[in-house]
């Protein structure tokens, strides 16, 4: 853990002296909104309706089906694809931007799946986001049961790793907890019993350096929705190393993932490398926001993002841990930098209702089921300022019982 300032003045002056402070004016942010799930749902870059009217009049409105070849629109997937790559240590045209993460990981492991015959098991985390195991769930029965689920806890992965084992699916950092995992080292452990990894970056992408390339792994996924603010429901992408690319069967057939797309044969011929895993027209409108996110991303130095990020984590770890022992709150993410995404969470019984008071008054974070108080620390637009402020008024709604007003324990469909 760093160093904690000991005051509201020391947390002023780290954002004085903070190389990425200038990047906040770059965002829209609600005037009185400390804006704490950036890990959900990113905040809007104020470069993005302006892009997205060019779009919209110009591109659409005026070059109308023109503009496929005049803006580039056929080749959005592959461009956005290669500006992304260096946020996540990918090499150029190994990561396409396409369809939604499930969509994404289901190509992805049915690929992987069938690059090692004869193995029968996928080994997963037993808290890994649900959607993914559902998928690998739903892949299996497509494929007769002919494969297993196998699902442990984050210290006995490693150990659950053996001949059986087709493929390691694993999210590089837990939605529930924070927890990251060592990337390389169980790639390491995965290659070394003859299996293949598929990592989900959704909580690490644009939040930490990423070097896929560098920890060897197979496959990947990850949306762009959260720390690339790419806006809501927006496009996701697809990692596979370039050792794989002359192996890889695409099990969604698209006519964006043929050879030729606009010969319009009967018959499906693969796109070389990366491209035969594209299936439908890239969604043009969301991929421009999108794009505005990942292009003011790429200004940012990850290694400072990372450092800010653990700053203000701890910062605000700290605080709960030495001002607000009394109410309960148990942490549930690691203390140590080594294990922690860009994200702090607490358990509590009345974990539903104390978020939504604090939500009440302008400190956004979320809940996660069963009982999750999440924050999560989005650097280029959050201050050391804003994170101590948020445990301020979450100290407030403590000692003055505020949650438990009956408006904040009705429960929400998003939640």
């Amino acid at each position: 853990m760093h160093d904690l300032p000991l005051t509201r003045e020391d947390c002023a002056a780290l954002d004085a002296a903070d190389p990425l402070a200038s990047f906040k004016r770059r965002f829209t942010l609600p005037e009185g909104v400390i804006y704490l799930d950036g890990n959900s749902l990113g905040v809007l870059p104020g470069a993005t309706p302006a892009r997205l009217a060019q779009v919209v009049e110009q591109e659409w409105g005026q070059g109308l089906i023109r503009s496929w070849n005049t803006a580039g629109w056929v080749d959005f997937s592959q461009r956005l694809g290669n500006k992304l790559a260096p946020l996540i240590g990918a090499a150029p045209d190994t990561v396409r931007v396409c369809d939604s993460t499930s969509v994404n990981l289901f190509k992805l492991l049915a690929a992987a799946l069938m690059l090692r015959p004869g193995r029968t098991v996928i080994v997963s985390e037993a808290d890994n986001f649900p959607t993914d195991l559902y998928i690998a769930e739903g892949l299996t029965a497509l494929l007769g049961q002919q494969h297993q689920l196998r699902l442990v806890s984050a210290d006995a992965l490693a150990g659950a790793l053996d001949d059986e084992v087709a493929v390691l699916l694993l999210s590089h950092v837990n939605y529930r907890t924070g927890r990251l995992h060592d990337m390389a080292a169980l790639t390491a452990a995965a290659h070394a019993k003859g299996a293949l990894t598929l990592w989900d970056l959704a909580h690490s992408a644009g939040a930490m350096p990423v070097q896929l390339h560098a920890a060897d792994a197979d496959f990947a996924v990850g949306c762009g929705y959260k720390y690339l603010n790419g806006g809501p429901g927006a496009p996701a992408f697809l990692y596979a190393a370039p050792k794989h690319h002359d192996g890889l069967v695409a099990p969604l057939s698209g006519w964006f993932g043929h050879a030729r797309p606009f010969s319009f044969e009967p018959t499906y011929a693969p796109a070389s490398g990366v491209d035969r895993l594209l299936v439908g027209t890239p969604p043009v409108l969301s991929m421009a926001a999108l794009e505005v996110g990942v292009d003011l991303m790429a200004e940012a130095d990850l290694a400072s993002v990372r450092e800010k990020s653990l700053r203000m984590s701890a910062l605000f770890a700290g605080r709960v841990r030495h001002e607000l022992a009394e109410f309960g709150l148990q942490p549930v993410s690691p203390s140590a930098d080594a294990l922690r995404g860009s994200q702090v969470c607490f358990a509590h019984a009345q974990a539903w209702p104390m978020m939504q008071a604090l939500i009440a008054r302008g400190v956004i974070g979320d809940f996660r089921a069963p009982d999750i108080l999440r924050f999560g620390f989005t650097p280029l637009y959050l201050s050391y300022v804003d994170v101590w402020d948020a445990v301020t008024h979450l100290a407030e709604i403590l000692r003055s019982r505020e949650w438990d007003a009956p408006q904040f324990h009705q429960k929400q469909k998003v939640t």
